[in-house]
């Protein structure tokens, strides 16, 4: 069974998600850790669980959400993977951060691009892939069709959905990803967001009003 521990970093209240099962192998889902608090706050909470991370993965690449990228590859000596659509953001992550009134260093670049037909093993669990393109065009979600999860990254958040008028922002797309990859899901899937509280796609499909007028 995957567990899951939410953690909240940095200004911007990103959610950090890190999936660990018996095995102790974890993954670390927007490793959003800025500050030298924030890192030894993970740091510790793998330590004291006595959890062995293997890979860093990344719903986009969002300067919010890859913060702490480059402290906890050299921690743990993980892999990176994203899509290899939002390698830009990447590249453009230092500019990023100035603009928002704060410095980082240069993020590290992918191990391995993931893409839809892909999935992530550790331990004795597996998660899918889905490409969300929208809030940005490599935007992936992290889904367990047997514990029926679901990590969104800033695809769709409890009553909303993600912005799109960043670079490479699409409103249609979003849309397009959201009806028809993440809500066929089911309704008793739970969403974990990538900024906010935790909610179901039952529910974002009742009460979400961007959701108003996709939904069948």
């Amino acid at each position: 069974m995957i567990e899951i521990q939410t953690f909240v970093f940095n200004s911007f209240s990103v959610n950090t998600y890190l999936l660990y099962d018996s095995t102790g192998k974890c993954v670390i889902i927007d490793a959003a850790c800025q500050t030298t608090e924030e890192i030894e706050e993970i740091v510790s909470f793998i330590a004291k669980h006595n959890l062995k991370p293997e890979i860093l993965l990344n719903t986009h690449c969002h300067v919010d959400h890859i913060l702490g990228n480059m402290a906890l590859k050299k921690e743990f000596n993980l892999r990176v993977e994203c899509h290899k659509d939002d390698v830009f953001l990447l590249n453009n992550a230092v500019e990023h951060a100035h603009i928002f009134g704060f410095k980082m260093e240069n993020p590290p670049m992918p191990d391995i691009y993931l893409d839809e037909e892909d999935c992530i093993k550790f331990g004795q669990s597996v998660i899918s892939i889905l490409h969300v393109p929208g809030h940005s065009p490599g935007s992936l979600a992290f889904f367990n069709q047997e514990q029926k999860f679901i990590i969104t990254g800033d695809t769709l958040f409890h009553g909303s959905i993600g912005r799109t008028d960043l670079q490479g922002g699409n409103h249609e797309q979003l849309m397009y990803s959201i009806n028809t990859k993440i809500l066929p899901l089911g309704d008793t899937y739970t969403i974990f967001p990538g900024h906010g509280e935790n909610s179901t796609i039952g529910v974002e499909k009742k009460l979400n009003p961007f959701l108003n007028g996709y939904v069948n």
